[in-house]
C-alpha cells in the first residue's frame, strides 16, 4: 500500500517516515504542502494519507476537503496531525470528514494505533 505524508517541516517527514518503515509500510512518498500533495492523490493511488494541519499555501483541513470532495480520493483514510489539541479544531476536522486525528508529539505505539483504528488490524 502507498502511503502518502504531507508536512511542511522536513525534520517531522522523517520522523513519520521512519515511524512507517517500523510498521511496515516501505512504500511511502512525501509532500511539503496541501497543493502538491493533491496533484500526487490524483496521480498515483494510495491507501492511506497522514497530513500536518498547519502548512502554507494549502492547509492539511483545506487538503482533507478538497479530498472529501473528489470522487475518487474522498474514499481514502486521512489522519491529521497537529499540535493544536483543542477540542474544536477536533470538532472542525471530524466535520471534515477526518478519519483519525494524532497531536504531536507521539510515538510509533500512537501511530500504530491510529492506523489500526482507520485501516484495521495490520
Amino acid at each position: 500500500m502507498n502511503v502518502l505524508i504531507v508536512d511542511d517541516y522536513a525534520t517531522m517527514l522523517r520522523i513519520i517516515k521512519n515511524l512507517l518503515k517500523q510498521l511496515n509500510f516501505p512504500n511511502v512518498d512525501e509532500a511539503t504542502d496541501g497543493t502538491a500533495a493533491l496533484q500526487m492523490l490524483r496521480l498515483k493511488d494510495y491507501g492511506l494519507v497522514i497530513s500536518d494541519w498547519n502548512m502554507q499555501p494549502m492547509t492539511g483541513l483545506e487538503l482533507l476537503k478538497e479530498v472529501r470532495k473528489d470522487e475518487k480520493l474522498k474514499k481514502i483514510p486521512f489522519i491529521m496531525v497537529t499540535a493544536e489539541s483543542k477540542t474544536e479544531n477536533v470538532v472542525i476536522a471530524k466535520e471534515a470528514g477526518v478519519s483519525n486525528y494524532i497531536v504531536k508529539p507521539f510515538n510509533a505505539d500512537t501511530l500504530k494505533g491510529k492506523i489500526a483504528s482507520v485501516l484495521g488490524a495490520f
